[in-house]
């Protein structure tokens, strides 16, 4: 059996190898999908009112989606006026001419355009998905700038509408636009929610002070085993709303986006869940286990998702408050299961020493 010292020592250096680990993809990530953002993009209409023509802002305002059940084909234009997206019950078909093709690629828009984006030219068709759902980021529904607008700039502590915006569309021979509106929240005091994870963190984690193998120790074990998989099942809730935020279709599209997009935070949160029971069994190496799934859930759950204590429209879906309970949730019972599960092995450490005896005096 591995000693407590090195299982204390194991637990460091999972986390530490998970952090270096998560640190890449979510640096590639954050340039396509926010951690979070202090605009908030809505939907006000879509002309003209067609039954099975609809729209909506997905991943936290930063993608545009249209579909359209309608039957007939969909014409949506670029910045220039020239065609870009074709959806129908073909599939959606994108213009390779057309220099929204590249530019909506990603959030900043910064894409360098190909030689052939050159919207006087014909359309030049590409079919990119055979449902009748397209998703993009369009720039006319965005704040580009870095600095806010002079409005917000001002008085940052009020709502401020930044202007109306229209995507413009064709849906058969009538012309027609994704209407919609840009304004300014304004950001949530992250104070509160840091003191909140704090004291959890702390409370928790001076469970771990309780001596092993007595009634007290027994009844912190299970204490901080149950709310671990409180935290676990907070994570799961929060990573069902980041896909349903991502705009997966259905049940089979929200499963889908789970197990590909989600499925680091949805597996940590899994494991938390299955660590809390293990500690409320009071099986071997509880401590060891405990320490392990916090670890993860602080990381994969609580570092990940740190923006949504600090930004007006989270990532997920559902009330902006809620998901920051949910992560505050993962943040404190993740971080005070790695204290109280270390502080345990330390104990059982100690405990293990040998005691040495007295030389006799000759």
């Amino acid at each position: 059996m591995i000693a407590p010292l090195r299982r204390a020592a194991l637990v460091l250096a999972v986390a530490a190898t998970a952090l270096l680990t998560l640190a890449t993809p979510a640096a590639a990530h954050g340039a396509d999908a926010p951690d979070g953002t202090d605009y908030r993009a809505t939907i006000s209409g879509v002309d003209p009112d067609r039954p099975g023509l609809t729209a909506r802002m997905v991943e936290a305002g930063a993608r545009l989606e249209l579909t359209n059940d309608t039957g007939a084909e969909v014409t949506v234009f670029g910045y220039s006026g020239e065609p870009y997206l074709r959806i129908g019950p073909g599939g959606v078909y994108e213009n390779t001419h057309s220099p929204a093709a590249y530019l909506n690629r990603t959030l900043a828009g910064e894409t360098r355009l190909p030689a052939e984006a050159n919207p006087a030219a014909a359309p030049d068709w590409r079919r990119i998905d055979d449902g009748p759902t397209a998703r993009w980021h369009d720039q006319r529904t965005l704040w580009r700038e870095e600095a806010p607008p002079a409005a917000v700039a001002a008085d940052p502590d009020r709502e401020h509408r930044v202007r109306d915006w229209a995507v413009p569309l064709r849906a058969g021979d009538t012309a027609g636009a994704v209407r919609g509106t840009l304004d300014w929240v304004p950001p949530p005091d992250p104070y509160p929610w840091w003191v909140a994870a704090t004291l959890g963190f702390l409370l928790i984690g001076a469970a771990g002070l309780a001596p092993g193998g007595t009634a007290a120790g027994v009844r912190a074990l299970r204490g901080v085993g149950a709310l671990l998989a409180v935290g676990g099942a907070a994570t799961v809730a929060l990573t069902v709303a980041r896909a349903l935020d991502t705009g997966a279709p259905g049940v089979g599209g929200t499963l889908a986006e789970l197990v590909t997009g989600q499925v680091w935070t949805l597996l940590t949160g899994l494991g938390a869940l299955a660590a809390g029971g293990y500690a409320l069994a009071r099986r071997p190496a509880a401590d060891f286990v405990l320490a392990l799934a916090g670890a993860c859930l602080t990381l994969f759950a609580g570092a990940t998702n740190l923006a949504a204590l600090s930004r007006a429209i989270p990532p997920a879906a559902g009330p902006a408050t809620l998901v920051r309970v949910l992560v505050v949730l993962g943040l404190a019972t993740g971080a005070g299961a790695v204290a109280a599960g270390l502080l345990r092995l330390r104990t059982a450490a100690r405990a293990a020493r040998p005691t040495p005896h007295p030389t006799p005096t000759p």
